[in-house]
């Protein structure tokens, strides 16, 4: 009898601490790490303009992550699985997105929501998402919507309506753009009639939103005056809008000469979303 309730206890006992523990499903689930979507975007786009090696303040493991997996799918050499999100990692990132059957702009080395999820499966989660949202068509010319919301914003904080001259999406379609329009978070405005003093707030409420902004001068290249803006962050952009906000990161004016930014300072430089917490 005794031996009987032993074993009956043994089991009962066994039955509980699986009850306890949690299913592997769930544990599998846990354990994986966090990939910030947003920082890990935004080491894309500073990372392939440094001079070195350096790692995008808060990146760090969240490109090593997605490093580990491009090197797991044979993309990428082991050495350059380093948290520097440099050129070797855009070209793999790029290779995998290929891999997917993707083409053009969604081939660009510049992580996105869909991919990014897609390369994490079983090795980590994706949080912080951002996405650039679908093409539109504001006062006549293409855009994204999340391009959209940050014009509406800077306009909203600055009192006046921006006059555009160039939208996104629009390869070939001014050379002096040198291909920055061709892709997504992209646009200039007019500068008629605005005084120095205007012109620089202008530019200073852009960067504040979230863009790269700069008043480009006829003295500087062959185009009329105007400003400039280039959308952090935004994953749809073409390699070459992919290099002037790296530049602007580094504080330079995100043309050929690479010379130093003389637009207003703004500190901290914020993303959208980075924005959006911040108000």
């Amino acid at each position: 009898m005794f031996r009987k309730f032993a074993g009956l206890a043994g089991a009962l006992a066994l039955a509980a601490g699986l009850a306890a523990m949690p299913s592997a499903a769930g544990t599998e689930a846990q354990a994986l790490p966090a990939v910030n979507m947003e920082a890990l975007v935004k080491a894309a786009q500073w990372d392939p303009r440094k001079s070195g090696t350096g790692i995008t303040p808060g990146s760090g493991d969240s490109v090593r992550l997605v490093e580990q997996a491009l090197a797991a799918r044979g993309l990428l050499a082991s050495q350059y699985v380093d948290g520097h999100f440099g050129t070797s990692t855009i070209s793999a990132y790029a290779a995998y997105q290929r891999s997917l059957g993707y083409t053009g702009l969604d081939a660009n080395g510049l992580p996105g929501r869909t991919s990014l999820t897609n390369l994490g499966t079983n090795r980590f989660t994706v949080t912080f998402v951002i996405s650039p949202g679908s093409r539109v068509s504001f006062r006549g010319y293409p855009i994204n919507t999340r391009t959209r919301a940050m014009l509406l914003e800077a306009e909203r904080r600055l009192g006046r309506t921006l006059t555009m001259t160039q939208g996104s999406y629009n390869p070939g379609g001014v050379g002096g753009s040198a291909g920055t329009h061709d892709g997504g978070g992209a646009a200039d405005f007019s500068v008629s009639g605005m005084t120095t003093t205007t012109r620089t707030t202008v530019v200073r409420v852009l960067r504040e939103v979230g863009f790269a902004a700069w008043y480009r001068s006829p003295a500087e290249g062959n185009w009329a005056a105007h400003i400039h803006v280039i959308a952090l962050a935004d994953t749809d952009q073409s390699t070459q809008a992919r290099n002037q906000a790296g530049d602007y990161y580094l504080g330079l004016n995100g043309l050929a000469n690479r010379g130093p930014d003389t637009g207003p300072t703004v500190t901290p430089i914020r993303t959208w979303e980075e924005y959006q917490r911040a108000t």
